[in-house]
């Protein structure tokens, strides 16, 4: 049930906790884009949502004046209790700000090297079949609920060493952290607790039982050639878990739905298996599922809009990705789109670090369901529901399964 009073007026009161935001977010930002194009809202403290390619670039570029510390816009405690964690903030380094976030990023990087990602092709793939074949020979199918929760789910779990049968508490912890960010701050302490008890638990074992996973390496890291703070190792995981999960479920959801009603490029991909890598990238630019969010440092502009230190900023990538100044029928997917310079992954010091997972659980789930189902349509598209939050994507997703392979 939506916790959220509904939006009558996207431009001045906009809420992405309110279900109809994400159900209808490319109409809503075309509207914007030609209206209002940095809309505003009292919610949340207040908090401004550019969805122009340019002011997006801006802000996602200009650290001095607006704070990655706030990542996701939601509910806090009210400013005279709010504690600042900054520079590190509390999920480095997605939270962290300049100079701190450049060395924390880098610690990570080998474990996301093309190299070291690309090992886990055969287990994804290996999974995405398991998943299809747990479908049987049903005539309609949960894209969504019977495939792509699974497979982020189970490839992050098996990368940090936690045990891939808590996957249900996995999803809940997203479900927390992304969706209930329309609940008063009260109301999900308890949950955050939770987590941060369940996560001290496994680095601690980790550390009595030493093995080779992403915890191990955290353990091993040092930054400024001293051991990683628990608390920065424990929000590291949190990241991870979060970002690992929702973003790339969202992805795959969200292609499958496109493929779904959109027969001539299915055909295309199954036919053309060339055009597969062409084709992930524009799945990527048009539905690109994650929104950031910055605090606002000290007084600035979007887009000739003053805004005030303080106040939030929604960086809405895949608003960006659909800008017409910037991508020729940005409002279409066009599989073979040679020129794609999209911003699903963000854009800045904070671009995704995790891109070479992402894009390899998106060719991989794509590749096998379209092998095993190489025609298939939406089932009931009233059926077919969406997120909340900033990250996009379906959550129900039932197909009609046309032919096996």
């Amino acid at each position: 049930m939506a916790r959220v009073k509904p939006v009558q007026d996207w431009a001045t009161d906009f809420d992405h906790a309110d279900p109809a935001y994400n159900e209808n977010a490319h109409q809503i930002w075309d509207e914007l884009r030609a209206t209002c194009p940095v809309a505003h809202t009292d919610r949340y403290g207040g908090a401004w949502l550019p969805v122009r390619h340019d002011d997006v670039a801006a802000v996602a570029r200009d650290t001095d004046s607006f704070s990655s510390e706030g990542a996701v816009l939601a509910n806090r405690p009210p400013r005279d209790e709010f504690v600042s964690l900054a520079p590190i903030g509390a999920a480095p380094p997605i939270t962290s700000d300049p100079p701190f976030h450049a060395d924390a990023r880098r610690l990570l990087l080998p474990a996301f090297s093309p190299q070291v990602i690309a090992e886990w092709e055969p287990e994804v793939r290996r999974l995405c079949n398991e998943l299809l074949d747990r479908m049987g020979d049903a005539d309609v199918v949960d894209a969504a609920v019977q495939y792509a929760q699974h497979i982020p789910v189970y490839v992050i779990a098996r990368m940090l060493g936690l045990p891939v049968e808590d996957s249900d508490y996995f999803r809940e912890t997203v479900h927390l952290v992304l969706e209930e960010i329309g609940a008063e701050f009260g109301e999900r302490q308890g949950g955050f607790e939770k987590l941060d008890a369940y996560l001290h638990a496994h680095v601690q074992d980790h550390i009595e039982n030493p093995r080779d996973d992403l915890i191990g390496f955290l353990l091993n890291a040092k930054i400024y050639d001293r051991p990683l703070e628990q608390q920065h190792i424990v929000g590291t995981i949190i990241l991870l878990l979060v970002a690992g999960i929702d973003t790339t479920w969202s992805s795959i959801g969200s292609s499958i739905w496109h493929l779904a009603q959109h027969a001539d490029d299915l055909a295309r991909l199954v036919n053309e298996p060339e055009l597969m890598p062409t084709a992930i990238e524009e799945l990527l630019r048009a539905y690109a599922p994650v929104t950031m969010a910055r605090m606002i440092a000290k007084d600035a502009e979007i887009g000739g809009c003053p805004v005030k230190a303080g106040e939030n900023v929604l960086l809405a990538f895949p608003a960006a990705n659909r800008d017409p100044e910037v991508f020729p029928d940005a409002d279409k997917v066009v599989i073979d789109r040679e020129h794609n310079r999209h911003l699903a992954f963000g854009l800045g010091i904070h671009r995704c670090l995790g891109s070479n997972l992402a894009r390899l659980e998106l060719r991989v789930a794509v590749e096998e369901f379209i092998r095993r189902f190489p025609k298939f349509e939406l089932a009931d598209k009233s059926a077919v529901t969406w997120s909340l939050g900033q990250v996009r994507g379906p959550r129900q997703l039932p197909v009609r399964v046309l032919q096996r392979s």
